[in-house]
């Protein structure tokens, strides 16, 4: 299906930006220029039609040069006019919708053509582009890990972009995330918060269920929903080629909650085997709330088989919740069914913390877009996409959360939004997702598809630490 979307942008006019060279700033004039793009949208409604979305954005757009950034500001002036630049990721569905939304303003303001693929293998198809010379211009990832990978492929970002200026928009953990070698090769575009909790306000709070502060609250709560017959966690993992992260990630957050950043860190870095007590210990505690089949809807043959992108629908079932809870990360409201609104149907919490020793630790993940060919219109579109302005579309629409320092929170449409922005702008104590930080080929590899096979019952806990532990590269 292809979704023509409709915006409108306000453009500042080159005269207007002259005339505050020679004085006061004058009141910019604006012209609206309407902006018919299509763009490749993957069909996961029922309703399977040509549809028309039409999205007001107001977006300051020039073609003087300006800013920071040397290509960013000769792209602005036309030099690069008509040229071409792909980029290949994992956005899909609503995400690639918005993606393309936030090029929109560059490719006005520049008259550069960018096109955007994105794909649910992106992990395995880009290597085989790569290893096949056919890499695309810019890559948009999913975990450093794989990046780290095929840094070699890639264009070292510092060889041109101002690096003063990334490293007053980006905190120096998320700058780290993206160095391999001493180089950076990729930039953080956006970020989540994964230590949260989502639930369905209206019938929780008629319910007279409290949110929980401590580990013991929540599972006083879990038994609570069960005496009242309701099924507390709604949980899937299956996300094609990625099946498995979504394990990953709560095995992640329980093992920062019971062992502690230190040790995390370690586990992360190799520095202690895969298979560590703590590491097991964690996955157990996991265990008595997956293995559950009253605390978990539809047990594991649900956990398995459904998409991660509708594992919260029976929260939403017209007869009332068939499940309560669901952690997922902050980004998932823009998979909610049709008519849900985030903040209004369903909120979320901390994901709460289990020692207190370890206090309140927030794991966060984010995608880094990284660069494969080097010509100076893709240098532009790396520039721009590592500026505020370059998250500010999608920022407005909702629904995303930029790790860039220079976006105001007053962007953030709604409050569901704003606090996860605050969240990871703030955090002082943040680790980054393990399996995005590990190599690529455990991280996104034999951890993910451990997980399938211990959850499936295929293999028991310890195998599968085993086998993930002697898949370390050396």
């Amino acid at each position: 299906m292809r979704t023509r979307m409709l915006f409108i942008v306000t453009v500042v006019s080159a005269l207007a930006l002259a005339l505050a060279a020679c004085g006061p700033a004058p009141t910019p004039e604006r012209i609206e220029v309407e902006v018919t793009k299509e763009v490749p949208v993957e069909v996961t409604k029922i309703v399977q039609e040509e549809v028309e979305v039409e999205v007001e954005v107001p977006v300051e757009v020039t073609r003087v040069p300006e800013g920071p950034y040397e290509h960013l500001a000769r792209a602005m002036a036309g030099e690069f006019e008509g040229t071409e630049v792909n980029i290949f990721g994992v956005y899909t569905a609503e995400d690639e919708d918005r993606f393309q939304a936030a090029l929109v303003p560059f490719e006005v303001a520049t008259g550069i053509d960018v096109e955007f693929e994105g794909s649910a293998d992106f992990e395995t198809l880009i290597r085989v582009r790569v290893e096949g010379g056919d890499a695309p211009d810019i890559a948009q990832f999913s975990q450093p890990g794989l990046l780290a990978e095929l840094a070699d492929d890639m264009v070292p970002l510092d060889s041109f972009m101002n690096m003063d200026q990334l490293q007053q928009d980006y905190a120096p953990g998320w700058l780290d995330l993206g160095t391999v070698d001493g180089h950076l090769y990729g930039v953080f575009y956006r970020a989540s918060t994964k230590s949260i909790v989502w639930y369905p306000i209206p019938q929780f709070e008629e319910a007279g269920y409290e949110i929980p502060q401590t580990w013991d609250d929540l599972l006083a709560l879990m038994d609570q929903m069960v005496a009242d017959g309701n099924t507390p966690w709604c949980i899937s993992i299956e996300h094609s080629g990625a099946t498995g992260w979504v394990a990953t990630d709560w095995l992640e957050d329980i093992l920062l909650r019971t062992a502690g950043a230190e040790v995390y860190d370690k586990w992360v870095n190799h520095e202690i085997p895969f298979n560590d007590p703590a590491v097991k210990n964690a996955a157990e505690i996991m265990a008595d709330i997956w293995f559950n089949p009253d605390y978990v809807y539809g047990g594991r043959e649900y956990i398995l088989t459904e998409w991660v992108g509708s594992t919260q629908n029976p929260m939403f079932d017209e007869e009332g919740p068939q499940c309560w809870l669901h952690k997922q990360a902050g980004w998932y409201s823009a998979f909610f069914p049709e008519g849900k609104e985030a903040g209004v149907d369903s909120a979320y919490f901390y994901f709460p913390p289990i020692e207190e020793e370890h206090g309140k630790p927030v794991l966060g993940a984010g995608d880094p877009i990284g660069m494969f060919n080097d010509r100076p219109e893709v240098r532009a579109v790396m520039e721009f996409l590592s500026t505020a302005k370059g998250a500010e579309v999608w920022v407005r629409l909702g629904g995303f959360v930029s790790p860039n320092q220079g976006v105001s929170l007053d962007w953030y449409p709604t409050e569901i939004d704003r606090t996860q922005g605050e969240i990871i702008q703030n955090a002082d104590v943040l680790r980054f997702d393990a399996s995005d930080a590990m190599p690529a080929e455990v991280g996104t590899g034999t951890f993910w598809t451990g997980m399938v096979d211990w959850i499936s019952g295929e293999k028991d806990i310890d195998t599968v630490l085993q086998e993930i532990e002697d898949s370390w590269p050396e």
